[in-house]
């Protein structure tokens, strides 16, 4: 499997994940002419995409949406609460929708919705498998609940949010209100928060850790390296930004790198909650 991201952070996003010919995109909230020239430095043709998924209806997770599905005619699959929240028109033969708890196959792979916390209709973050390796893809959360803690648990490769520094937030310029959303429950994880997870739910599978979604105004590239850096001796670490994308990976080298042998997995059974509840 391959995978990067396009663009990660809290004026875009964007993530891609491929098997052979089958790809996917999880999200595209940066213009389409951004996402053409970012894959296009990356080998990625936008026709191969065969389908997008969308994590909630925020404008920097839909963005360059509408103009792209319907350049290249490619299905959406989306909750009834992200598509009636994005007051999006798309055309309905690219309409898909689907529960937050769904699984979909497209090709190979396989895409199953993870529903979460956040401040949106109706979210889910995402995971796609190939029946061996799965990669989530975790961002826009609110809190670590047990769907996440079980994702990170079971991913080869996890894309996870790391959105603010807590003092940064603190002491910054966003307003009483905005501060208080951010970090209410429902809005996005810290730094702090993000590393408790990763160190908490961890298994030996994990092989690569994708920081992201970082905010542009409570957040540093820096900060983020400083506060993982130390505990990722025996994993991959990168950090994805909103400036540009990230190489793009391949899983089957990273093994190699890393003198692991992928052996063939049962598909991951993940105990669903209502978010809300």
């Amino acid at each position: 499997m391959k995978y990067c991201s396009i663009a990660s952070g809290s004026n875009g996003n964007c993530y891609y994940v491929a098997k052979g010919t089958d790809a996917v995109l999880i999200d595209v909230g940066i213009n389409t002419k951004h996402v053409e020239l970012r894959m296009a430095n990356l080998g990625i043709s936008p026709g191969s995409i065969r389908a997008v998924f969308i994590t909630h209806e925020h404008t920097d997770h839909i963005k360059g949406l509408s103009v792209f599905c319907k350049r290249y005619q490619i299905p959406v699959y989306l909750t009834e609460g992200t598509y009636k929240g994005s007051r999006l028109q798309l055309p309905g033969h690219l309409v898909y929708i689907i529960k937050a708890d769904s699984r979909v196959r497209i090709g190979g792979l396989t895409v199953m919705g993870i529903p979460k916390y956040h401040d949106a209709k109706e979210p889910c973050s995402f995971v796609v498998t190939d029946g061996v390796t799965n990669i989530g893809i975790l961002t826009d959360l609110g809190r670590g609940c047990d769907n996440v803690k079980h994702v990170i648990r079971h991913t080869d490769v996890l894309f996870l949010e790391s959105n603010y520094d807590e003092d940064m937030l603190e002491y910054g310029r966003y307003s009483f209100y905005l501060k208080n959303r951010i970090r209410s429950g429902w809005g996005h994880i810290s730094n702090r928060i993000a590393l408790e997870l990763f160190l908490e739910n961890r298994s030996a599978r994990l092989k690569h850790l994708i920081l992201g979604h970082l905010s542009g105004q409570n957040n540093t590239v820096e900060k983020v390296w400083e506060a993982f850096g130390p505990h990722c001796d025996d994993v991959r670490l990168s950090v994805a930004t909103r400036y540009e994308e990230t190489e793009l990976f391949d899983i089957q080298q990273l093994s190699q790198t890393h003198s692991v042998i992928i052996h063939h997995v049962e598909e991951v059974t993940y105990t669903v909650r209502v978010v809300g509840e």
